[in-house]
């Protein structure tokens, strides 16, 4: 009798010490799974932070585009004045065509007119020249950075963007339009801005022959409904493997061919913003550059 008392005490203390077991087991699987949650949060966050750091700026899947930086900025806007006259205008391989078109204006000033995308390799290109022409008339603020797309000709350019910036002149309006992003949505490439009913019936009414060369090509620049250009001034090429601010600091250099291809084509483009000024602000329109680029601007069409 007492031997089956001794027994059941047992049985009674190896069943108690297993559930002591599972529970403190439980307890462990509890607390492993509580810290995995808690690194998988720091991971996440983590990633973030270093996807911001690394971008630069806000980017979201409607908006690929990043903010450009101060020194970029700063360094469009203060390109010397020897590096615009060293360079003068001989690089240029196209150049706005004169034409017989409807004034462009916006808040009673001669209004500058881009139409593009981010995707396109072109408008990548010519958004160097033609933020440097206007950066002699005015100021950018909140201008954008982002690249071509990586599945096209001269893939992964790096550039600006226009959308969300805003400009401000006393001489002079612009409008810049970035139709897509660069990032693909089932085949196509996701919208961006759109085009008033207004700047779309320029698009359509200019960005045809006789005007230009050929229909519908981007990037197109109206300016003030005098000059028209369609396409790049210059092959992208040239800016093959460099950052935005590897391209923006070699502007002061008029050696390199950075410099060669984007100034020129800025020079070609402030000759056509003086002819919408009155040649305002002197300082910028009576240079020898400038004058000299007048030269290369297309003889009127249409």
């Amino acid at each position: 009798m007492a031997r089956r008392v001794e027994q059941k005490a047992a049985a009674r203390e190896r069943i108690a010490a297993q559930l002591a077991a599972q529970q403190q087991a439980e307890r462990r699987r509890r607390l492993l799974l509580a810290l995995g949650a808690v690194v998988l949060v720091v991971v996440i966050v983590g990633g973030l932070i270093t996807i911001r750091l690394v971008g630069g700026g806000k980017k979201t899947a409607t908006n690929p585009s990043g903010s450009a930086d101060a020194q970029i900025v700063n360094a469009l806007s203060s390109i010397p004045d020897s590096a615009f006259a060293t360079v003068g205008s001989a690089a240029v391989q196209a150049a706005p065509n004169a034409i017989k078109g409807t004034p462009l204006t916006a808040d009673g000033k001669p209004k500058v007119l881009y139409i593009g995308a981010e995707f396109c390799p072109y408008c990548a290109a010519e958004r160097w020249p033609v933020t440097v022409a206007l950066s002699r008339f005015g100021k950018f603020t909140n201008l954008g950075t982002t690249h071509s797309s990586g599945s096209d000709v001269f893939p992964n350019t790096a550039t600006l963007s226009f959308h969300g910036a805003s400009y401000t002149s006393q001489y002079l309006a612009f409008t810049g339009v970035e139709t897509t992003t660069n990032q693909q949505v089932g085949g196509q490439y996701a919208p961006l801005d759109t085009p008033t009913a207004e700047d779309q019936k320029t698009f359509d009414t200019y960005n045809k022959p006789p005007y230009v060369s050929s229909s519908g090509s981007i990037p197109f620049v109206d300016l003030g409904g005098k000059f028209v250009s369609s396409g790049a001034t210059y092959t992208p090429e040239v800016l093959t493997g460099k950052t935005q601010a590897q391209i923006a600091d070699a502007l002061k250099d008029p050696s390199n061919p950075i410099s060669k291809a984007v100034l020129a084509s800025a020079n070609v483009y402030t000759a056509a913003i003086c002819k919408l000024t009155n040649n305002q602000p002197a300082n910028v329109c009576s240079t020898e550059a400038v004058t000299g680029a007048a030269g290369k601007l297309g003889a009127e069409k249409g």
